[in-house]
C-alpha cells in the first residue's frame, strides 16, 4: 500500500500542473480581465482605483488626441504611460509564459500573492473565510451520511414495503426543492419573515459572541447554523440514499449472500457481516466529490441568502473581478484537497474491505 500511495503522490504532481496550466490558458485568453476593468474604472474616475496606483505615479486621467496603441479595449484617451503603470501594477508587464512559471515557482511555496481588489494576501483571505466553508460542509458531510447511510440500508432491507414507498417519496420532494429556494422558505417561516423569529438571520455567530461564556458560544455557534445546514442538506438526501439502498440490493440478491443464509446464518449477520463491505465501496467512492461540493461549491447561494462571507462566495467575486491571485491561489488549494481526499477515499477502500489490492493492481 505504500508503494500505491507514493505513486499516487508523484502523479499529484503533473495532475496539479495540468489543472492550473489549463485554466491559466482558458482565464488568460478571457477578456475583462483586470486592467481592462481598472481603465474602465479609471474612464469613470473611480478613485478607489487611483488610490491603489500609489503616490509614485500621477493617475489624473486625461484625455488625449492622440489614439492609444494599447490593444486593452476602454484604454483609448489615456494616457499610454498610465497603461503600462497599469500593467505594472497586475503584473501584466511579463509575457504570458514568464507569468505563469513566477506564479508556479511562488505555488510551490504557497506562496499565492495578494488580492488586486482586496488588499489582503490570498492565505489571509482564505485563513477568514474557512470557518464558514468548514462549518457549512462538515456539519452537512456529516448530517447527510448519518441519516442517508441508515435510511437506504433500511429501504434495502424492507424493499417494496410501505417505509420504503413514503420515504422515497419523502426524498423524492427534498431532491426537488432548490437548496436556495429551501433557505428562503425557512427564513420565511422560521427566521422573522412573516410567522416565527426563532432563529437568527445572518452570520454564523451573534454580535456579542465574544462575551459569552465557552457553552454559550456552543450553543450560539449551533443555533446560526440549523438553517443554513438544513437548506445545504436538503437535496443531498436523495442520491446518496438512493445510492445506499441500491448498492445494499444488487449485493443482497448475489450468491454468497443465499450461501451464507442456507448455512443458517441470520440476516443481521449476513447484513453487516458480509454484504456492508461490498456495498459500501459505492457509498465511498462518492464520498470526496459531496465533500468538495459542499465545502466550496454548493452553497454559494446558501452563503449569500444567510449572509455568511464563505469560500464560495469568494471565489464568486474573485471571477467576476477578475481577482487572479485568488482565482488561481483557490483554485492550487482546491484542486490539491481533492486530490488528497481521492487518495484518502482509496484508502479507505481499503480498510472497508482488504481484499482490494491497488499496488497489484499498479503493477
Amino acid at each position: 500500500m505504500s508503494v500505491y500511495i507514493f505513486r499516487r503522490l508523484l502523479l499529484m504532481i503533473p495532475t496539479l500542473f495540468g489543472i492550473i496550466l489549463l485554466n491559466f490558458i482558458i482565464i488568460q485568453a478571457a477578456p475583462g480581465g483586470p486592467v481592462e476593468q481598472t481603465l474602465a474604472k479609471l474612464q469613470g474616475l473611480d478613485t478607489s482605483v487611483q488610490n491603489r496606483m500609489g503616490g509614485g505615479v500621477s493617475v489624473e486621467v486625461t484625455p488625449t488626441t492622440s489614439s492609444s496603441d494599447s490593444s486593452y479595449r476602454g484604454a483609448q484617451g489615456l494616457d499610454p504611460e498610465l497603461v503600462k503603470e497599469i500593467e505594472k501594477l497586475y503584473g501584466f508587464d511579463k509575457p504570458a509564459h514568464e507569468r505563469f512559471w513566477l506564479m508556479i515557482k511562488n505555488y510551490l511555496s504557497f506562496d499565492f500573492g495578494d488580492s488586486f481588489f482586496r488588499d489582503k494576501s490570498v492565505v489571509d483571505l482564505v485563513i477568514e473565510k474557512m470557518p464558514v466553508s468548514i462549518s457549512l460542509g462538515l456539519w452537512s458531510t456529516l448530517i447527510i451520511y448519518l441519516i442517508s447511510i441508515p435510511m437506504g440500508i433500511r429501504k434495502a432491507v424492507k424493499d417494496g414495503s410501505h417505509f420504503d414507498v413514503w420515504t422515497s417519496s419523502l426524498i423524492v420532494v427534498g431532491y426537488a426543492i432548490p437548496g436556495f429556494l429551501f433557505a428562503v422558505l425557512l427564513i420565511v417561516i422560521f427566521a422573522g419573515g412573516n410567522y416565527l423569529a426563532w432563529f437568527p438571520l445572518r452570520g454564523l455567530t451573534s454580535n456579542n459572541f465574544a462575551e459569552l461564556s465557552m457553552m454559550g458560544q456552543i450553543k450560539d455557534y449551533f443555533w446560526h447554523l440549523v438553517l443554513p445546514v438544513t437548506a445545504n442538506v436538503i437535496g443531498g438526501f436523495a442520491t446518496l440514499t438512493l445510492l445506499t439502498k441500491n448498492s445494499f440490493l444488487d449485493e443482497i440478491g448475489k450468491q454468497y449472500v443465499i450461501t451464507a443464509r442456507a448455512k443458517g446464518l441470520d440476516d443481521k449477520n449476513i447484513l453487516y457481516g458480509h454484504v456492508f463491505r461490498n456495498a459500501m465501496l459505492i457509498v465511498i467512492a462518492g464520498m470526496p466529490g459531496l465533500l468538495m461540493a459542499l465545502f466550496f461549491s454548493g452553497s454559494l447561494l446558501i452563503e449569500v441568502i444567510f449572509s455568511l462571507d464563505g469560500l464560495g462566495l469568494l471565489g464568486f467575486e474573485a471571477a467576476l473581478n477578475r481577482d487572479y491571485p485568488v482565482m488561481f491561489g483557490t483554485l492550487y488549494i482546491f484542486t490539491l484537497m481533492g486530490l488528497i481526499l481521492n487518495l484518502i477515499s482509496d484508502i479507505t477502500y481499503v480498510l472497508v474491505d482488504p481484499r482490494i489490492d491497488f499496488e497489484s493492481r499498479e503493477g
